[in-house]
C-alpha cells in the first residue's frame, strides 16, 4: 500500500508540474485590408519584444503575406526592413523598379495615357485583357523570398518555422479556399487576389482563386479547425460590421462600399471568450495608401501595446528570445543553394516555349539567381506575354531549383490613345497599334500618328525579334514629321507669326539593336531621308509672302547607345538616362529662294557631315517617409553636349534650322529659339524636386548652355551666315513648376525664362504627354 501511494503522490505532482502555462498554445489570426494590413507588421514587433509565443498563424490578403513571412523565417524586423524600403512601394503599385527597364523590346516613349490590350484568336474573336496592378515584379519577388522556407518545408506549411494558413477564396462557387501546403508564394499571391485589383493565378487544377476577404477575412474559425489553439490573439485591420443602420455616417461610407460589400467583415467575438483581439484605429486610412508604412507599423505596435496588459495576463507562457533566434536561424540554414537547374514553360505551343526559354541565357551547368532574373524581366517587358507568372521550386533530384514559367494569355493586338492639351496652339491627339505573331521568332507589326495644329507626323515599323545569350532584333521603320512653329506664343509670349515656319522631314531606315543586358541597348541604323524647312529671312513678313524652302536629302547612318531607367516618361524623379550617338551624312541640299530672300540665286550643293551627341540625365532621390507617408525629394542634373562638321547652307535661316538644337524642357521643343541652335555646344542643368501638397510637386531647373563657333548673319548680306570663331556667353534658362500625374499623364503649370530677346518669359501649362518623335537626323 506505501507503494501505491507513493505512485499516486508522483502522479499528482506531475500533473500539477505540467500546469495550463506550459500547454497553452498561441493561435494568431490576421485580417486581409489591403494596405493596412501593414499594422500588422507592428503588432508582431511588440508580441516577440514582449516574449509572446506564436505557435500557429492563419492570414487573409495582407495578413497572409506578413504571416508567410513570419512563418518563412523572416523577423519582424526583418519584415519592417523589407517594407520600409523604397522598392516596395513599385511592387505594390506596379511601377516598374529602377534598373530593371529592359530596352531591348521597349521601345521609344510614347505620348499614349491608354494602352489597350486585345487578345484575337483564330476565329478574329477579340477579347480585351482588363487594366489592373501591374504584378510582375510583386509575383517574382514573392515567389524568390518564399522559395527557400517551402524547399526546407517540403512544401508542406505544417512544417514551416510557424505552421501555416492561408485563406483564399474560388468566387464561382463562394467556396473558402485553405492552403496547406504546395507553394507558398502561389498561396499568399492567391490570397491578395482582390478581385478588379489584382489578376488571380490559374491554379494546377485550373481553377482561379481570389482573395479570401471576399469569403472569410477573420479568419478565426480556420484557426480553430485546423490547429485548435488555447488562445487565439485576432488582429482585424478590415471592416466590421455595424450592429444598427449608420444613419449619420451613411453619405460618408458610400464611396468604401465596394470594398465594404466586397470584404466579409470581422466578428469581434469570434477570438473567444479568453482571447484576445486587437483593432488598431485606422480612421482615415484607406486599403491603397500603401505610402503611409511607417504609420501604418506604428499604429499596429501601438494597438497591441494598448492590449498588451490583458495579452500578459491571459498567456503566462513566454518564448525564450535567443531560443527563438536561435530556431530561426537553424531553419533558414536548411535552405539550398540557390541554383537553378531547369527552366519549364507551361500554357504556350512548343514553339512558343522554344522561344520563351531562350531569354535565359546560364553560364556553366546551371542558372544563376542573376540569370533567371534578368530573363524573367527581359521577358515580362514584351506585351506578348502580358500573364507571365513564375513559379520556383526545389526538386529533390536535380538537387536544384527549377522555374516553371507560365505565360497561358497573350496578347497579340494593343491599342494605344493619348490626348495632350495645353495654353499653346500645340495641343494633339494620339493612336496607335500593333500587332503581334509568335512563331519560332516574334514579327511585330506597329504603327502609331500624331495629329494637332503644331506638330503631325506618323511612323510604322516591322520588327523581328531574336532572343538569346546576346538579343536581337531587325527593324525597317518609316517616320515623318512636320512641325509648324507658327503662333505658338502662348501666354505672355508673341501672337505673331514667326519667322520659321514649317519644318518636314521623312526617312526609311533600317534598324538592327542587340541588348548585353536588360538595363540598355546598341542600336546601328541606316537609310534614306528628306528634310525639308520652308522660312522668311525677316521678322516680318506679308500674307501673300514666298517662303524660301531647304531640301536636304540623302543617305545616313548611325550608332547608338542607350540606357534608360528613369521611373517616369517625363518629369522623372529618379534613376538614369544615358544616350551617346555617332552619326554620318551624306547629302544635297537644294535651296529655292522666296521673297525676302533678297537677289539669292537657287543652288544645290554637297553637305556631307558627322555628328557626336552626348545626353545624361540623373536623379539622386531622397524620398522621406513620415507619418504621412512618402515625400518625394530629390536632386537631378543633366548633361547634353553635340559636335558636328556640318557646313554652311544656303541661307543664315537654313543653317540654323539644319543644325542640332538644345530642348532643354517640354515647351522649348515648341519654340524656335536662335540661341539654342548650332553645329556644337554643351550644357549642363541642375534640377530639384520637392513634394509640397501631398501628389502635387514643385520642380525648379536651372539650365546654362555655350555655342562653339556659332552661327551669325552676315554684316554685308545679313541673309547668309557666317561663323563666330569663338564661344558664345553662357546663356540661362530656368524653370519654376507644379506637376501632378494624374492618369491621362502629367498636368503642370510653368514659369519660364529663356535666354531670348524675343521670348525672355513664359508661362505655359498642359495635361498630358509633350513627346514628339525624333526628326531625322536627330
Amino acid at each position: 500500500m506505501r507503494n501505491v501511494y507513493c505512485w499516486l503522490l508522483l502522479l499528482l505532482v506531475s500533473a500539477f508540474s505540467i500546469s495550463p502555462v506550459s500547454a497553452q498554445k498561441v493561435g494568431l489570426v490576421l485580417s486581409g485590408g489591403g494596405a493596412k494590413g501593414l499594422a500588422h507588421v507592428g503588432v508582431l514587433k511588440q508580441l516577440e519584444k514582449n516574449r509572446i509565443p506564436i505557435d500557429y498563424i492563419v492570414g487573409t490578403s495582407m495578413g497572409a503575406i506578413v504571416g508567410a513571412l513570419y512563418a518563412a523565417g523572416y523577423s519582424p524586423k526583418q519584415i519592417e526592413e523589407i517594407v520600409l524600403k523604397p522598392e516596395f512601394q513599385s511592387w505594390v503599385s506596379g511601377e516598374p523598379l529602377e534598373g530593371k527597364v529592359y530596352n531591348y523590346y521597349d521601345a521609344d516613349p510614347t505620348p499614349a495615357a491608354l494602352h489597350l490590350r486585345l487578345a484575337v484568336d483564330t476565329t478574329f474573336k477579340a477579347r480585351v485583357t482588363p487594366k489592373l496592378v501591374d504584378d510582375v515584379t510583386l509575383n517574382y519577388v514573392l515567389a524568390t523570398m518564399l522559395a527557400p522556407a517551402g524547399a526546407i518545408s517540403g512544401y508542406d506549411f505544417n512544417k514551416l518555422l510557424v505552421p501555416y494558413r492561408a485563406v483564399a477564396s474560388e468566387v464561382f462557387t463562394r467556396e473558402k479556399v485553405v492552403q496547406r501546403g504546395g507553394s507558398l508564394s502561389d498561396a499568399v499571391r492567391n490570397s491578395m487576389a482582390f478581385p478588379l485589383a489584382f489578376r488571380p493565378i490559374r491554379q494546377a487544377d485550373g481553377r482561379y482563386l481570389f482573395d479570401g476577404a471576399v469569403v472569410d477575412n477573420f479568419p478565426t474559425g480556420v484557426m480553430t479547425d485546423e490547429f485548435k489553439p488555447d488562445i487565439i490573439i485576432g488582429v482585424n485591420v478590415g471592416d466590421v460590421a455595424f450592429g444598427k443602420y449608420p444613419k449619420e455616417k451613411d453619405d460618408k461610407l458610400l464611396t468604401s462600399t465596394l470594398v465594404f460589400l466586397g470584404s466579409n467583415v470581422a466578428d469581434t467575438l469570434s477570438v473567444g471568450r479568453n482571447g484576445i483581439f486587437i483593432q488598431p484605429d485606422l480612421d482615415g486610412i484607406t486599403a491603397a495608401d500603401f505610402n503611409k508604412v511607417k504609420q501604418l507599423v506604428q499604429l499596429g505596435e501601438q494597438a497591441a501595446e494598448r492590449k498588451m496588459a490583458l495579452t500578459l495576463r491571459r498567456i503566462q507562457r513566454r518564448e525564450d528570445t535567443l531560443a527563438l533566434q536561435e530556431r530561426r536561424r537553424l531553419f533558414q540554414e536548411k535552405a539550398p543553394r540557390p541554383d537553378f537547374k531547369q527552366i519549364t514553360v507551361q500554357g504556350l505551343p512548343r514553339q512558343q516555349q522554344d522561344f520563351v526559354r531562350r531569354f535565359f541565357v546560364k553560364n556553366g551547368s546551371s542558372y544563376s539567381p542573376g540569370d533567371v532574373e534578368e530573363g524573367y524581366y527581359r521577358l515580362v517587358s514584351n506585351d506578348f506575354f502580358n500573364n507571365v507568372y513564375p513559379r520556383i521550386r526545389y526538386d529533390q533530384k536535380q538537387e536544384g531549383y527549377v522555374l516553371s514559367v507560365d505565360a497561358r494569355q497573350n496578347s497579340n493586338l494593343t491599342a494605344d490613345l493619348g490626348v495632350m492639351l495645353s495654353t499653346r496652339s500645340m495641343s494633339n491627339f494620339y493612336i496607335g497599334g500593333a500587332y503581334r505573331y509568335l512563331n519560332r521568332y516574334l514579327y511585330t507589326v506597329k504603327a502609331n500618328t500624331t495629329i494637332g495644329r503644331f506638330y503631325n507626323g506618323a511612323e510604322g515599323s516591322f520588327r523581328m525579334s531574336i532572343p538569346g545569350r546576346v538579343p536581337l532584333y531587325f527593324e525597317p521603320t518609316v517616320t515623318f514629321n512636320n512641325f509648324n512653329y507658327q503662333d505658338t506664343g502662348g501666354l505672355l509670349g508673341k501672337a505673331a507669326q514667326n519667322t520659321q515656319l514649317q519644318q518636314r522631314d521623312f526617312k526609311t531606315e533600317l534598324q538592327i539593336g542587340f541588348s548585353p543586358n536588360y538595363r540598355s541597348r546598341y542600336i546601328l541604323s541606316g537609310g534614306l531621308f528628306t528634310n525639308r524647312d520652308r522660312y522668311a529671312n525677316t521678322d516680318a513678313i506679308s500674307t501673300n509672302a514666298v517662303l524660301d524652302q531647304d531640301r536636304l536629302q540623302g543617305l545616313t547612318a548611325a550608332l547608338r547607345f542607350e540606357r534608360n531607367s528613369l521611373n517616369r516618361r517625363q518629369y522623372s524623379v529618379s534613376g538614369r538616362r544615358v544616350e551617346a550617338a555617332f552619326r554620318g551624312v551624306l547629302a544635297e541640299e537644294k535651296y529655292t529662294p522666296g521673297t525676302t530672300a533678297g537677289e539669292l540665286k537657287e543652288r544645290t550643293q554637297g553637305q556631307d557631315f558627322l555628328k557626336a551627341s552626348l545626353f545624361i540625365e540623373q536623379y539622386f532621390t531622397f524620398n522621406k517617409v513620415d507619418s504621412v507617408g512618402t515625400r518625394v525629394n530629390a536632386w537631378g542634373y543633366i548633361f547634353d553636349a553635340v559636335a558636328s562638321t556640318q557646313g554652311r547652307f544656303g541661307t543664315y535661316r537654313a543653317s540654323l534650322t539644319s543644325s542640332p538644337v538644345f530642348l532643354p524642357l517640354p515647351d522649348s521643343r515648341t519654340l524656335f529659339l536662335d540661341r539654342y541652335r548650332g553645329t556644337a555646344y554643351a550644357a549642363v542643368g541642375l534640377r530639384y524636386i520637392k513634394a509640397v501638397l501631398g501628389p502635387v510637386e514643385w520642380r525648379t531647373e536651372v539650365y546654362g548652355h555655350i555655342l562653339v563657333r556659332p552661327w551669325e548673319r552676315q554684316k554685308v548680306n545679313t541673309v547668309l551666315a557666317q561663323r563666330v570663331q569663338s564661344v558664345s556667353r553662357p546663356y540661362l534658362t530656368a524653370m519654376t513648376s507644379l506637376t501632378y500625374q494624374t492618369p491621362v499623364g502629367p498636368a503642370a503649370l510653368q514659369f519660364i525664362h529663356y535666354d531670348d530677346n524675343e521670348r525672355k518669359f513664359a508661362v505655359f501649362a498642359h495635361i498630358g504627354f509633350v513627346l514628339f518623335r525624333d526628326r531625322a537626323l536627330e
